[in-house]
């Protein structure tokens, strides 16, 4: 017996399946550390509901445009991440790069979540390296949570949360 279209046996109606979130993922080719991988594990352990959309360009400058085109393809949150170089030079395009950022997040009202590593942070090749590491994983948490835990983030607010470093804690000083 045929059925009316969106209809279960028996007359009730079947529930949509619910939209899996798209989480894009912006990485450059600059950069000297696989931020993309780190992210993607460090979102896969915090849980489902999503699926990943991927964008690689040359460098920071070209962040803006990749969250973008993520957007467009119905991305509903983007991690951008990249490496800022040790030159002065390194340093004004961060500066270019993250004005593109907040110009995208401000005209899509999306979240960005912009990730970048400074190549001076760190002394040696693998302190540098588990600064990349941990800084992109905590910030993959704070994307997953945006989207399906905002009372997790909520719950951090005022906490002094350093992401690639140990967190500063909150401040109480002179306060009952």
């Amino acid at each position: 017996m045929a059925r009316a279209p969106g209809k279960a046996a028996g007359g009730r109606r079947r529930t949509p399946p619910a939209r899996l979130k798209k989480i894009g993922i912006v990485d450059t080719s600059f950069s000297r550390f696989d931020m993309a991988t780190s992210a993607i594990e460090e979102l896969g352990k915090q849980g489902g509901g999503y699926e990943i959309l991927r964008y690689t360009v040359p460098g920071i400058k070209d962040l803006a445009a990749g969250a973008k085109i993520l957007f467009d393809r119905g991305a509903d949150l983007v991690m951008t991440l990249g490496m800022v170089g040790r030159q002065t030079v390194d340093k004004d395009c961060a500066l270019a790069a993250d004005f593109g950022l907040q110009t995208v997040q401000a005209t899509t009202g999306k979240h960005i979540i912009g990730v970048m590593v400074h190549e001076e942070e760190a002394t040696d090749e693998s302190k540098l390296a588990q600064l990349f590491d941990r800084r992109t994983r905590e910030h993959a948490i704070n994307a997953y949570d945006l989207l399906f835990r905002p009372e997790a983030i909520r719950a951090r607010a005022g906490t002094g949360q350093r992401e690639g470093y140990p967190d500063a804690g909150p401040l109480r000083a002179g306060l009952p």
